[in-house]
């Protein structure tokens, strides 16, 4: 089993959105997007790296949030034309999760926007265990030979310049059912989520960007032997352990797939996990663009 991991797509379409829709945070991220990040993210990043990805004989790919910018109609329509022109796959081979900018207002919530553009990429194999949420049902549970991809929305709306994220007793609660079932039990759990399980240590950076409930959720995984957990968020590829009671789980975090970077840790790319029949992961490995070659160059995934 191989699967990919990309993350933070941040898809721009601003057609047809005229001045109201942004009478709100969508404001302050417009003029963030003018003066310091619309230069960093290119489109033409991510189309690479989906087509690396169709290269790199995978079984399933998994998106972990941000896939738009401000949460408009036009962007999920963009996105989702990218998926299926890009990555060819079927439906049931891709798998993607919200992040803070697919909730990037209170509106895009109640119209529960990011499930019903994506609703095909979130099919739950146990959908009597998902928690109903106001943006939808989560977890969903997709079994896949060895591996059971979980996904989980740490996505809320917050004020202006606030993206931290939340997971919410009812999800923790749910994902606990979830981890008991006897399918789910026989597999691997790979668990995709946009926030990252470790918070930053300081409180403010907690507050601005962190994950509200990390420790709840490092809990409610307290019993698993073998695992890995997947994030984006925080624009660099990354990975530290999940310290359990019975072992130690991988939480890996992949870059922005369309971030313009010197970084090569920052720069982006997409991440390959391997897994044996059994279950066990065998490979951990970053796959990096290099812009002026239209390559990508294979490197570890560096530990924190």
């Amino acid at each position: 089993m191989r699967i990919a991991h990309l993350s933070d797509l941040h898809v721009l379409a601003l057609d047809g959105a005229g001045p109201v829709r942004f009478l709100n945070k969508r404001f302050t991220g417009w003029v963030n997007l003018k003066v310091k990040r619309n230069h960093k993210h290119r489109p033409g990043h991510v189309r690479a790296v989906a087509r690396e990805i169709t290269r790199a004989n995978v079984d399933q790919v998994i998106v972990t949030g941000d896939l738009t910018n401000l949460a408009l109609e036009g962007e999920f329509e963009a996105v989702r034309a990218l998926l299926e022109e890009e990555l060819g796959l079927p439906h049931d081979r891709i798998t993607v999760v919200p992040g803070n900018h697919d909730l990037y207002t209170s509106g895009a919530m109640r119209s529960k926007r990011f499930c019903s553009y994506f609703q095909p990429y979130i099919e739950s194999d146990l959908p009597e265990l998902a928690a109903d949420l106001p943006l939808g049902r989560f977890p969903f549970v997709k079994l896949r030979g060895p591996v059971a991809i979980i996904g989980l929305s740490s996505a809320v709306p917050r004020l202006p310049l606030v993206a931290s994220g939340e997971l919410g007793r009812q999800q923790l609660e749910a994902l606990s059912r979830i981890l008991a079932h006897d399918e789910v039990k026989r597999r691997t759990p790979v668990i995709a989520l946009h926030h990252p399980a470790h918070n930053p240590s300081s409180q403010y950076e907690q507050f601005m960007r962190g994950l509200s409930d990390a420790d709840a959720l490092v809990e409610t995984l307290a019993h698993l032997q073998q695992g890995l957990v997947l994030h984006g968020h925080l624009h660099v590829r990354q990975k530290k352990p999940i310290v359990t009671r019975v072992g130690e789980i991988p939480c890996v975090g992949a870059t922005s797939a369309s971030l313009h970077h010197d970084d090569e840790h920052r720069m982006a790319g997409f991440n390959l996990y391997d897994f044996s029949p059994s279950g066990e992961l065998t490979n951990i490995e970053a796959h990096v663009y290099q812009p002026g070659s239209e390559a990508f160059r294979l490197a570890a995934v560096p530990s924190i």
